[in-house]
């Protein structure tokens, strides 16, 4: 059975297996059983015990876990974060206080001490790398800050480094954070940029980091709550999101045409209006895969009837079968909007019986889909639910993953979340919430989504233009957010004065529903004049055909999320984590390994200064050759967004297509951007069944020899060419024009340049 198999049925059993079988859920202990409590280690006035396991080379879990009179320790709870799998053994426990034990651990030596409560990790050289100490009096757990920047946290919240903040880890939307930051979804992993993480399992608490010593208070309402912290140790910024991905899921592996163009609607006047939409974007040529519509309770006339019907808008949708197999048949898939009533969720899409009987358990609430599901819904969008705990919102995103496999067990589900929880990335997508049409909102989205990707959820976008139309929205500063969004995993248009939000609305002299009231003092309507702006449509068709033409490279960037944990939006820090003016950067971030991207995020910008890490770099739109380790100074006009390759780069693009899975007779182009030598594999599925899983998927490496100029390709090992027998390539190098074709059927190939 290959590993992405074994992982998805893996997945697929979390919430029907008991506590026992989650990794570690229930720590075995040597010395369980009722005891003397003379000499007992105590917290917070209760008997603990302490367990320290080495899950990995590189991963230590520090468990406190109350012992009550019976002498059996308390069990930490099931709460679908971590991964299924059978967990090692405790390597120490210890419920009376002693002297300090040290462990030898790999290439660290581990002190654990009783009295002081805590963990102490120390390298080769015997410099400490990080400590844990667990206060006797509160559960109060301290830890070392450091003088580097510390990443992750998930969504929202204070950016970029977390340190200098404190934070109660409350998911939702909660003004005034919203307008500019965005919806807070805590993940409790805290990364340090000098290589080293703390994901905090249990229980959510209050984070302190605002000295060089950082502090958790642990929520707890009656006495000590269970603690149960892994320590991440590693050598390179990659490993420890590997090591984050074993323990609470690698990210899942969506349908290609997520990736593509999304458009959100919101009022719809006809089933006329509806259908008009799909034909236009298909005879403008403006690439685009999916659409999104809202639901009739946050808007006159969505698709459906009201707050959580599932039953369609007449209005809209009169004949809604019908007008689904036309968007099929024109290649556009379709996802709607969702909202919640239950107040919580639980237990699993496969509860039956009396288990299933419950209005708050998914079996009984994804029942409610089937009827609209049934009829050829693609995808979902779950609104609302900020009140459900943590646990419940990771139940609710299992539910959008699962629910979809009952009837098409073999094709990839889609759903866009409001909210989640740790693990979230094996089952769906984020967004940042209901944020403001302004200019400091965009600024601020670049440093979320670099911080949502550092906290292990690698599929994340925004509102392209901001939710809540102000008059700051123009369109320039649409153009600006276009371009963004262009760069983020998830390229969905949504907001108010929703036509706005076309990518040919701006010179159609409508503004949609002009709906305003409900909202921030910020809210109001752009200028007139702007209805009438010839520049943007050009500039979204520019930034369109360019993602159409990086699906390549995009896709095989996705597929290494799904295998290695590593995200698509990519701090500098992850591949320059030796250089202090990369790590710093929160303006800028990689896309994949190989791009640079700096969005314009100033009204009015002439130029835009940015950092180029070492080594040489290409602008992408001139393809002239910079040295890095300096900052430049880019010109732009409103239809560049400043895009650098690295040296040593090999940039698979596509021809334009008008939807992801078009087929299309023009090769691949492979752009060598010379300097050093390099490799890039090449990913290639169907893009929308599970068969990847059963090897059903192409890996072509290409290894570039910069000094003979040749470039190289071969099959991965155990690879092989899908479809036709063989495929064709264009190779240029960039800075020159020639082209030359590779007929590559499989057999080690070469070519000089």
């Amino acid at each position: 059975m290959s590993d992405s198999i074994s992982r998805r049925k893996v997945l697929a059993r979390i919430g029907s297996v008991g506590a026992s079988a989650l990794l570690g859920t229930k720590l075995s202990s040597a010395n369980q059983g009722a005891g003397d409590p003379a000499g007992a280690i105590i917290v917070a006035g209760q008997p603990v015990e302490l367990a320290v396991s080495f899950v990995t080379p590189q991963t230590l879990r520090l468990s406190v876990l109350p012992v009550p009179q019976d002498g059996h320790t308390l069990p930490i709870e099931d709460d679908l974060v971590l991964v299924s799998r059978q967990s090692p053994k405790p390597k120490l426990t210890m419920r009376s206080v002693e002297k300090a034990r040290e462990i030898p651990w790999g290439n660290y030596r581990v002190t654990v001490s009783s009295d002081p409560l805590g963990v102490s990790v120390s390298g080769r050289d015997g410099k400490i790398i990080q400590h844990l100490d667990v206060a006797m009096d509160n559960g109060q757990v301290s830890f070392s800050c450091g003088d580097h920047p510390i990443f992750g946290f998930g969504e929202g919240g204070h950016e970029f480094d977390r340190r200098g903040a404190t934070d109660s880890m409350k998911h939702g939307q909660y003004d005034p954070e919203l307008a500019v930051i965005g919806a807070r979804m805590p993940i409790p992993l805290l990364v340090g940029a000098n290589e080293w993480a703390l994901f905090f399992h249990q229980p959510f608490g209050t984070f302190d980091l605002t000295g060089k010593v950082g502090r958790f208070d642990p929520a707890a309402a009656q006495g000590p709550a269970p603690l149960d912290i892994f320590m991440i140790l590693a050598d390179s910024p990659s490993a420890i999101y590997k090591e984050y991905a074993f323990l609470t899921g690698f990210p899942h592996m969506p349908p290609i045409w997520a990736l593509g163009y999304q458009q959100s609607h919101r009022t719809l006047a006809s089933r006329e209006e509806v259908m008009g939409e799909v034909k236009t974007f298909r005879e403008k040529k403006l690439p685009c895969d999916l659409f999104i519509y809202l639901g009739t309770g946050f808007c006159p006339s969505g698709w459906n009837t009201g707050h959580g019907s599932f039953t369609f808008n007449e209005r809209a949708f009169p004949d809604p079968k019908e007008m689904i197999k036309e968007m099929h048949d024109a290649h556009f898939k379709i996802a709607v909007h969702v909202v919640i009533q239950q107040k919580d969720l639980h237990g699993s899409v496969h509860d039956t019986g009396a288990a299933a009987s419950s209005d708050e358990d998914v079996a009984k609430y994804w029942a409610t889909h089937l009827d609209v599901f049934q009829m050829g819904m693609d995808g979902w969008w779950p609104d609302e639910g900020d009140w459900l705990n943590p646990t419940a919102c990771l139940v609710r995103n299992r539910m959008y993953w699962e629910g979809p496999q009952m009837d098409r067990a073999n094709m990839r589900p889609y759903a866009l979340h409001r909210n989640g929880n740790a693990g979230m990335q094996r089952y769906g997508w984020l967004w940042s919430g209901d944020i403001d049409s302004t200019w400091e909102t965009l600024a601020a989205q670049v440093q979320v989504g670099i911080n949502t990707s550092l906290s292990g959820m690698p599929f994340w976008g925004t509102d392209t233009g901001g939710f809540v139309t102000t008059p700051e929205l123009t369109g320039e500063l649409y153009a600006r957010w276009f371009q963004f969004s262009s760069f983020c995993p998830l390229f969905r248009s949504h907001g108010r004065t929703w036509k706005l939000r076309l990518p040919w609305g701006w010179n159609s002299g409508d503004y949609g529903p002009k709906e305003l009231g409900g909202y921030r003092g910020k809210a109001g309507l752009p200028d007139p004049k702007e209805l009438h702006n010839p520049e943007v449509e050009p500039i979204c068709r520019k930034f369109l055909d360019l993602r159409y033409r990086l699906l390549p490279y995009l896709y095989t960037a996705v597929r290494e999320a799904h295998d290695t944990g590593m995200p698509i939006m990519r701090a500098l820090w992850l591949h320059y984590p030796d250089d202090a003016a990369a790590v710093g950067r929160s303006d800028e971030y990689l896309w994949g390994r190989d791009f640079l991207v700096a969005p314009v995020t100033e009204k009015g910008a002439s130029s835009r200064k940015l950092y180029l890490p070492r080594g040489t770099w290409y602008d992408f739109w001139t393809e002239n050759k910079l040295e890095g380790g300096a900052e430049v100074d880019r010109q732009v006009d409103l239809a560049t967004l400043p895009l650098f390759v690295r040296a040593g780069a090999i940039i698979p693009t596509g021809p334009v297509k008008q939807y992801t899975t078009e087929k299309m007779d023009e090769p691949v182009t492979l752009t060598i951007y010379p300097g050093v030598d390099s490799e890039f594999e090449l990913y290639e599925d169907d893009g929308l069944t599970f068969d990847f899983e059963k090897g059903q998927s192409t890996r072509i490496r290409f290894a570039w020899n910069d000094r003979e100029r040749q470039l190289s390709m071969s099959l991965a090992q155990g690879s092989h060419l899908m479809g036709q027998g063989s495929r064709e390539f264009l190779v240029r190098m960039a800075s020159e024009k020639a082209q030359h074709k590779v007929n590559f059927t499989g057999k080690p190939t070469s070519i000089r340049l």
